[in-house]
């Protein structure tokens, strides 16, 4: 990344950093200041595992897994207004919005159809382009760092349509993202091309575009790998350590909550995805953080398919997995620990049906909710609060996986030295 940083000349590296949350924003913010020299310790609600999703499983774990800087786009986007509002309230639209009394939902979705410009999303999308651009090599370092489950690439990560038109809004979305300033290869195949690279596309995907240098991954494993990783470093990772709150004493920070006694830190990042406004409001962060959760289930398949495939239109995710793939899709605005609705499992499975062939979708495993964290405008927020000693780094929406290393090394840099690199300026939390 090019760009002069600013700050503080005179920053004493932290000594000591505690990272509150242990997914995969906050794990790679704790590896990073590792790799600064800098001890860390690590506090998440959850338990951190590659196996059966947790109680309570937070958006890392059943998410599709995928590493796509090329299709890293803002969720806030022009479809929501010339579709209308009136798609948000639909429990069967791919964006559900539940007729709730909530203020702090109204006043999300009031930034989010605000937001919903094609000038926005230009300027959303220049402003991702800096860590989209970074991402892949990102995950290169973790990977020569020894973290192990490496993500695969994907050969071929497949977009497909039963309409002309629907592939038509994608490559000029694409456009646009090369506009920004984000590269992407991509070559639209004819139906039975499609076909000869994905035997499960069933004959009503008659439109397919194949996106090149895109990887994927199982995130629940790859989240384990990188918490076994900075343990294996010297650093500690608390779990099933809820953290109710952070009280700066002198030139530390306690924190506070299901957590050892009188632990006080140089400096706390607040990595919290969904839930991260709890702890940073009383730092200066104002800007609504909102639950978009996604579901997914998993099904098995006669061979995994070869990569990822896209169906954008539905806005159905499918990711190869051991014995099968993932199947996830919807973004439903909502508390992020509300009880799963088993009607956005059988959203997801109706918008998937005919579009694969030899996939039971009603044979289904490890069906699970993730509260993806959500800004109004689309941009995650990366830095430090209104406290020298606090930052977050957060946000994401459903590219938590794809920009969290990148996001890591960014944040371990500004905590460490004082700089902050142009590039996050976008993301500044206070904005």
């Amino acid at each position: 990344m090019d760009g002069q940083t600013r700050g503080n000349p005179d920053q004493v590296a932290p000594d000591q950093v505690a990272v509150v949350g242990g997914g995969m924003v906050g794990l790679s913010v704790a590896w990073f200041l590792q790799e600064h020299g800098v001890s860390v310790t690590v506090f998440d609600r959850d338990r951190l595992t590659a196996g059966p999703a947790p109680a309570g499983a937070a958006s890392s774990w059943g998410n599709a897994g995928w590493l796509t800087p090329g299709l890293a786009t803002p969720l806030p986007e022009p479809a929501v207004l010339r579709y209308g509002l009136r798609v948000l309230w639909r429990p069967d639209s791919p964006v559900y919005v539940p007729p709730v009394a909530d203020t702090q939902l109204a006043r999300f979705v009031a930034g989010f159809v605000r937001h919903s410009t094609h000038r926005h999303w230009q300027h959303a999308m220049r402003a991702l382009a800096p860590l989209t651009r970074a991402s892949l090599a990102a995950f290169d370092e973790l990977a020569a760092g020894g973290v192990a489950a490496a993500p695969t690439p994907a050969a071929p990560f497949l977009a497909g349509y039963q309409h002309r038109a629907d592939l038509d809004t994608l490559l000029t979305e694409l456009d646009g993202v090369r506009a920004a300033g984000q590269p992407v290869e991509a070559d639209v195949l004819d139906a039975d091309a499609a076909r000869r690279a994905e035997p499960l596309l069933s004959e009503r995907v008659r439109h397919v575009l194949s996106v090149r240098d895109q990887r994927f991954c199982d995130p629940g494993r790859l989240v384990a790998a990188l918490a076994d990783a900075v343990r294996d470093r010297g650093g500690i990772v608390h779990e099933s350590a809820p953290v109710d709150g952070l009280r700066p004493v002198a030139d530390r920070v306690e924190v506070l909550g299901r957590v050892p006694a009188g632990e006080d830190y140089a400096a706390v990042v607040i990595a919290t995805g969904a839930w991260l406004p709890r702890l940073a409001r009383q730092f200066g962060v104002r800007l609504p953080v909102q639950a978009g959760r996604g579901y997914s289930f998993r099904v098995a398949t006669p061979r995994p398919p070869g990569g990822p495939i896209y169906f954008p239109a539905s806005r159905v995710a499918c990711t190869p997995l051991a014995g099968g793939m993932r199947v996830a899709g919807m973004m439903e605005f909502r508390r992020p620990d509300a009880p799963p609705d088993p009607r956005r499992i059988r959203a997801v499975v109706e918008a998937t049906r005919g579009l694969l062939q030899d996939v039971d979708l009603d044979t289904r495993t490890d069906e699970w909710v993730g509260p993806r964290p959500c800004t109004p405008d689309g941009l995650p927020l990366i830095g430090r609060t209104t406290s020298e000693r606090v930052f977050v780094a957060g946000g994401h929406g459903m590219w938590g996986i794809t920009l969290g290393p990148v996001t890591g090394r960014l944040l371990a840099d500004a905590v460490v030295t004082g700089a902050v690199r142009p590039e996050l300026a976008p993301f500044d939390p206070l904005r």
